[in-house]
């Protein structure tokens, strides 16, 4: 037990004080740059303020207020969907023992087996020729949720990556170049497929459809998602709804081999 002027603090009270600290910056991470994140900072005063009138007593606002968020708390739900559902997402990977080296290892004495390198250079030189190009594309590269479901959207492809073959589907004359292309284990799965657009108001508006679903998929899955607009010939990547625009092939290829290779459970939301 700890005497701090007049207040006693126990071990428990650090360790309850710190995880409330660690899951308030989580949600914090979650909801950043979003709509939600103003909406989380207003419910977070009115409950201050609740907590302020209470300790002063002031009866009747503190009941007007505690009606207000006891039906707040439900109304935070409805507003936070889609951050509920990638924080629970988040949880779900960070604890997936399936995907977690070290813990098969230990419970189903699995050796560890070094993680698989994806060869970017196709992807690199097709996109770099794209944009030049200006002919536009969606690539979306698979880490290690199961994309099958966005694969059967598009045409079934099957094929060994090359640049070749990802220039021949986002051709312009090409029937497959309108949806995404996406690429899992040195294969191109599938093309012309269908992927989630992000509902996020706080985009710039200068996003067009393919920006916007790049960053739609990378808020659903674990995928690193390439999209090269049509118009401007630039090159962004989409990382766990994380939009990065403007990139330059190297700066391209040092992300991805960053992403693509770190551990599943080590990394950030």
């Amino acid at each position: 037990m700890i005497r701090i002027g007049f207040l006693e603090v126990g071990w428990l009270d650090i360790l309850d004080v710190g995880l409330v600290a660690l899951l308030l910056y989580q949600i914090y991470n979650v909801v950043r740059g979003s709509v939600a994140s103003r909406v989380f900072a207003g419910y977070l005063l009115v409950y201050l303020v609740y907590l302020l009138v209470k300790a002063l007593q002031l009866h009747l606002l503190t009941t007007i207020l505690g009606y207000f968020i006891s039906v707040g708390a439900l109304a935070l739900i409805i507003i936070f969907q889609q951050e509920i559902r990638r924080f629970l997402m988040l949880i779900g990977k960070g604890t997936n023992v399936m995907n977690n080296r070290y813990l098969r290892k230990w419970l189903f004495r699995q050796p560890i087996q070094p993680e698989p390198v994806m060869s970017l250079r196709p992807v690199l030189e097709a996109c770099k020729i794209l944009a030049a190009e200006f002919a536009g594309g969606l690539i979306v590269l698979r880490k290690n949720d199961d994309l099958e479901k966005y694969a059967q959207s598009g045409e079934a492809i099957n094929a060994t990556l090359s640049r070749p073959l990802l220039l021949a589907i986002f051709n312009q004359y090409s029937p497959l170049h309108d949806g995404a292309v996406i690429i899992s284990d040195e294969k191109i799965r599938a093309a012309r497929c269908i992927l989630p657009v992000s509902d996020d108001s706080d985009l710039p508006t200068s996003l067009g459809f393919r920006h916007r679903a790049a960053i739609g998929m990378s808020e659903a899955t674990d995928a690193a998602v390439i999209a090269i607009s049509e118009e401007t010939g630039r090159l962004s990547l989409a990382i766990n709804g994380q939009f990065h625009i403007g990139l330059g092939i190297a700066e391209l290829e040092e992300r991805l081999a960053v992403y693509l290779t770190e551990p599943t459970q080590d990394k950030k939301e």
